[in-house]
């Protein structure tokens, strides 16, 4: 192989090189992107499986049924396996479920996390020192309540639900939680509704929200 042939060879090795980083950093960019705009991933089995109720719990409400979720295995895994990406590099250390469907992927995310679980719950749940928060949601006027001591300054905090409609109890869940001041504040729902003029999710601007499923 002459001089002129080892050149051209090491100059295609280099742009091929180059290539491969473009599109190793342009995957990761994707990535990043995908969590800061904060896109559901809409899975179709997740959609193809979700129950909607008409005209619960009072008429002109479509209730999105998200146990149709929970009692399904593949669900369950297609769910919790997203939400594990999402949060496996964050340094969780407590995630806020609440009540009480939120419970469920709350726990299922902390054990795969190897973080806490904090309970959100109505009045009169939780046996200890509360601190309370009131709001206002689409069919009501509602309370939330955390134990005082469960979140502390070090803590890097994930709070999550079913459902983000008009934001209420989430609101009021996050007001909680900042009031005990926490590291970092993360907010994730299985569902976010957008069909019925509803935009909860403009109540948290400041704060890195994800769904899996936007309506």
């Amino acid at each position: 192989m002459n001089k002129h042939s080892n050149t051209q060879h090491k100059r295609n090795n280099t742009n091929r090189m180059a290539a491969l980083k473009a599109r190793q950093l342009s995957n990761i960019v994707s990535r990043e992107t995908l969590t800061q705009n904060h896109t559901a991933m809409n899975n179709e089995t997740l959609l193809k499986n979700l129950r909607c109720i008409p005209d619960f719990p009072k008429k002109g409400i479509n209730f999105r049924d998200v146990t149709t979720l929970y009692q399904s295995a593949e669900c369950m895994k297609i769910m919790l396996d997203e939400l594990e990406a999402l949060y496996k590099d964050k340094g969780i250390t407590k995630i806020v479920g609440i009540e009480s469907r939120g419970f469920v992927m709350a726990a299922a995310l902390a054990a795969r996390l190897g973080c806490g679980v904090v309970l959100a719950r109505k009045p009169g749940k939780l046996p200890a020192t509360v601190i309370k928060e009131s709001f206002s949601k689409e069919y009501g006027v509602d309370t939330i309540e955390l134990h005082i001591d469960s979140i502390n300054k070090d803590d890097i905090v994930l709070i999550h639900d079913d459902l983000l409609a008009t934001g209420g109890t989430a609101k009021a869940t996050w007001k909680l939680v900042q009031y005990m001041h926490p590291k970092k504040v993360y907010m994730n729902f299985i569902i976010e509704i957008h069909d019925e003029g509803l935009h909860g999710r403009d109540l948290f601007k400041d704060i890195e929200l994800t769904t899996l499923l936007t309506i």
